[in-house]
């Protein structure tokens, strides 16, 4: 065992000794305590073995040492420390029944004569031996005082006689003795038998990774100084190997200064450096060296990459090696196919002295970037060529991504890192590069620099034929129409991108379903929802022409956000699935914006469903990728999750999500016609139920003049029903400073809005903040009429709307849920209701018409435990008709799980 740290204390804490062979170490000094594994493997003490395998410096033998202390009072534990030695089969029995004599003084006494009696070189009958032994452990082995045997670091005796030794050894162990076996390398034996029995019980590097609490815990133990972003870098960097942060604060404590030190952990450091020298990389053979610093420039590879980037045959060989032997591989799939090496060990192969360079990096590059190119991998072809030092190669690369792919994929944040390594000189080089490049600034919201960018265009003009000069044209036109959306330009947007779609060629369909996106959220901002509709059903017709899920997905997206608007939350959430489940057959690797705002706005929609928990795990998935993406419509998720954190109280919290969305406008250069309004308007929101009404008031009246005066601006394109949404807040801040009258007049205005353009979402929000208005000043029957309004405008599935009710007139609204006819929404409601009075329980007909008749076939189905797919067949319908139906059967019962929907319908009758 390698101990990172001086080894205080007595022998006193081992396990009786014979002449100190069989000694238990203590923990080391400042060891952080791993509970969670230790449970996991209490859970085996009932089996044969349990195996626990990770490289070098994951803590095998102290989580070891850790669980024999902590065993049962009745437990017993035999500690044997394996050396190179032990590879002698006889010298390892003889030194296992040396400690088992320790616990059981007359046991094989004879077996021990006939095994000191063997020479090295003669064949001996282990098999036999072991089984005679096992019989006689076996009568002095009580159930009531079973015995764990620990063999630690057994790769430094494994070889193929010992393995077959105990193998022999665990098929026949008798009852009342378990095996703990820690070692970097997995050992080779057939475990499937225990495996299928459940008596093997196995942890690997992932399981011994520490958790960040556990990183912090053992960084605090250290009184280390770095706060922030530091230590969250140090963290992460360590990727929970336990050695790697002993080293820091070892070197941390010889420097006398953590100011002195690198704030983040490199594996080219003295102490790291010399330990995986040491212990990993010059125990290994010369090729399999080789093959390391070959391979150790790239952030990801498979065995095919790797012998391109070698030019060599035997990668496939050499990876099986290195997993068999736990070399910090760090898989990547499920399959088995993509690996990368753990940081601090990559860190040391890259840092090699350049005598051990057989080939230069920059050839190893560009052999990866053939490789890449060759399997239409572009963008990493393209970040290979970048790293090699050749930018004309990674020029030329650019150049054959196409608009479409980049419209589609608007990962925009991988074309701008390009830009910075690419001179000017090569951007405006040629029209395709320029195009691209402009695309990828407008799509990022920098529309200055996109513009200006753009107007290069003018050099390459006239072009060597009418239709190449049209084409080009036509595209500038688009370019520019997405510019003026940005900006808040409705005439602009309307002329540019109307023209671009008349002429832009029918191979440009990417940047004409652009077109089409952009027309489509300006029409919803103009209240023209059913023109928005026909957009939609032309971007979707069109997407499903090409062939494209990610176009397709952006359509439904376009769909989702109109039927939002439309109030139909549940038809929202629908389209929303459909289009998440198009990209289903995509790389979960790379990253998409598309899938990133459909994630987010299923978030958006399950809070309007008042699901909040599944909404904040939906927000933060597509938060991750959005970011990643370079994507803005992180101001979806962050607000969204501002007004969850407000509506729990959490104010501080929720002004954190907000400046935290601020932050990433900044740091993207975003203009603030993107995102000020959208932030500003749900800080009013939180001042108000803060009580903060002179902000609120100040910021409300500035919002207005800019989005409801005289000469309007355009609505962002995030939040294309803002200037809506000032009034509903400004009508609240009239409430709250005693101005019923004008309250109620905006809301009626904004009510009559919503029934003339069909947005029925908003006329849910005018009636339900009505109906609180009206119960305030006693006008009851008012309210009743009122509320009985908003339920049959809130058919759609809309239950946010509603809180206010909930919170503050829970037993008025539990009589009305009871008195008015049934609506969709009302079980749903009901069952939101605080729990301080009965529950509303309507009859089981009332639910049954809820559901639809294949909705409840369904249901039936999926009580009797049948999958998906067996539901698919039973009905001979799609799998993702099962999968739609169930998403309503779960919203219509206001439940988010199988389970819950089949005990749901079962509470109501609707299921026997």
């Amino acid at each position: 065992m390698t101990d990172l740290s001086p080894l205080p204390g007595p022998a006193s804490v081992a396990v009786a000794t014979l002449d100190g062979r069989f000694f238990r170490p203590p923990l080391p000094d400042g060891h952080v305590l791993r509970p969670r594994l230790c449970e996991r493997l209490s859970a085996g003490l009932g089996g044969r073995l349990l195996l626990v395998s990770a490289p070098a410096g994951f803590g095998k033998s102290s989580l070891a040492v850790e669980f024999c202390q902590g065993l049962p009072a009745h437990w017993q534990s035999l500690w044997l420390g394996l050396s190179p030695r032990d590879n002698d089969p006889g010298r390892f029995l003889e030194r296992l029944l040396e400690g088992l004599q320790d616990f059981f003084p007359q046991l094989g006494r004879q077996s021990l004569g006939l095994l000191k009696m063997r020479q090295r070189h003669q064949p001996f009958a282990f098999e036999e031996w072991l089984d005679g032994l096992l019989d006689e452990l076996a009568v002095h082995l009580l159930p009531t005082a079973p015995l764990l045997l620990v063999l630690d670091d057994y790769h430094l005796a494994q070889g193929p006689v010992l393995d077959r030794c105990l193998q022999f050894f665990l098929n026949h162990l008798p009852d009342g003795l378990l095996v703990m076996v820690t070692s970097r390398q997995r050992p080779d034996w057939h475990l499937a038998r225990l495996r299928l029995s459940r008596q093997l019980l196995e942890l690997h590097e992932q399981d011994l990774r520490l958790t960040h609490d556990e990183a912090l815990t053992l960084l605090d133990r250290h009184s280390t100084s770095l706060r922030g972003e530091a230590l969250e870098s140090l963290i992460q960097r360590s990727e929970g190997w336990v050695a790697g942060l002993r080293f820091w604060l070892l070197a941390a404590s010889e420097a006398g200064s953590e100011g002195a030190l690198p704030q983040s952990l490199h594996g080219g450091e003295g102490l790291i450096r010399d330990y995986l020298l040491e212990e990993v990389i010059d125990c290994l053979p010369a090729e399999v060296q080789s093959f390391l610093y070959d391979t150790a420039p790239q952030e990801r590879f498979c065995s095919e990459l790797c012998d391109a980037v070698r030019e060599a045959h035997d990668s496939a060989e050499i990876l099986s090696f290195l997993l068999a032997h736990q070399v910090f591989l760090v898989p990547l799939d499920e399959h088995g196919h993509w690996y990368r090496y753990h940081h601090l060990f990559s860190d040391l192969l890259r840092t090699r002295p350049t005598r051990q360079a057989m080939v230069p990096a920059a050839s190893l590059h560009l052999r990866a970037c053939r490789w890449f190119n060759a399997q239409g991998l572009l963008d990493e072809a393209v970040e290979q060529a970048l790293r090699a030092g050749h930018l004309d190669v990674a020029a030329n690369l650019v150049q054959n991504l196409s608009e479409e792919q980049l419209l589609a994929e608007q990962n925009v944040g991988m074309l701008l890192r390009w830009k910075m390594d690419l001179p000017d000189s090569l951007l405006i080089s040629t029209p395709r590069l320029i195009v691209l490049y402009s695309w990828a600034l407008g799509l990022a919201c920098q529309l200055d620099a996109a513009e200006e960018l753009a107007s290069h265009l003018s050099r390459f003009l006239p072009a060597p034929s009418a239709t190449a000069q049209k084409s080009m044209l036509a595209q500038w036109l688009a370019l520019s129409g997405i510019i003026a959306r940005g900006r808040g330009n409705r005439e602009l947007t309307l002329l540019y991108c109307t023209e671009a779609l008349e002429s832009l060629p029918s191979k440009r369909y990417g940047q004409r379903l652009m077109c089409l996106s952009t027309l489509s959220n300006l029409a919803i901002a103009d209240g023209d929802l059913w023109r928005a509709r026909g957009l939609n059903r032309d971007s979707l017709e069109l997407a499903q022409r090409v062939g494209n899920p990610l176009f397709e997905a952006l359509a439904h997206y376009d769909r989702a956000r109109v039927l939002q608007a439309r109030g139909e939350i549940l038809r929202s959430l629908d389209e929303v699935r459909q289009g998440l489940q198009r990209l289903q057959g995509l790389s979960p690797q790379r990253l998409y914006a598309v899938r990133a705002r459909l994630t987010l706005y299923e978030g958006f929609l399950l809070a309007l469903r008042l699901q909040p928990q599944t909404a904040r795990v939906r927000l933060q998935a597509g938060l991750t990728e959005a970011r990643a993406c370079r994507d803005i419509s992180v101001l979806i998720g962050h607000c969204v999750i501002a007004r969850l954190e407000g509506s729990s109280g959490e104010y501080a919290k929720a002004f954190a999500e907000l400046a935290e969305a601020e932050r990433l406008m900044h740091i993207w250069d975003v203009p603030p016609i993107y995102y000020l309004a959208m932030i500003t308007l749900v800080k009013c929101e939180l001042w108000l139920a803060q009580g903060r009404t002179d902000l609120a008031e100040a910021w409300l009246a500035r919002l207005g003049q800019t989005y409801n005066g005289e000469q309007p601006a355009a609505p962002p394109e995030f939040h294309p029903q803002l200037p809506l949404h000032i009034e509903l807040q400004q009508a609240l801040l009239e409430v709250i400073q005693a101005q019923p009258m004008l309250a109620e007049g905006r809301l009626n205005a904004l009510l009559e809005h919503g029934q003339q353009t069909g947005r029925q979402l908003l006329s849910v929000m005018a009636l339900t903040q009505k109906t609180e208005l009206l119960l305030a000043h006693n006008r009851e029957p008012e309210a009743r009429q009122t509320f009985a309004q908003s339920l049959e405008a809130a058919s759609g599935g809309a239950l946010q709307p509603f809180d206010g009710l909930l919170s503050k007139y829970p037993d008025w609204l539990r009589e009305q849920l009871q008195n008015c006819a049934k609506a969709v929404v009302s079980q749903s409601l009901s069952e939101r209701l605080p729990l301080v009075a009965a529950r509303i329980a309507p009859e089981p007909s009332q639910a049954c018409e809820q559901l639809s008749s294949r909705e409840l076939s369904v249901l039936k189905l999926i009580a009797q435990g049948c999958s998906n797919q067996e539901i698919s067949d039973q009905l001979f319908i799609s799998l993702h008709t099962v999968k739609t139906h169930a998403s309503h059967i779960n919203s219509k019962l206001g439940v988010e799980r199988r389970t819950q929907a089949v005990a749901r319908a079962k509470a109501l009758g609707v299921l026997g």
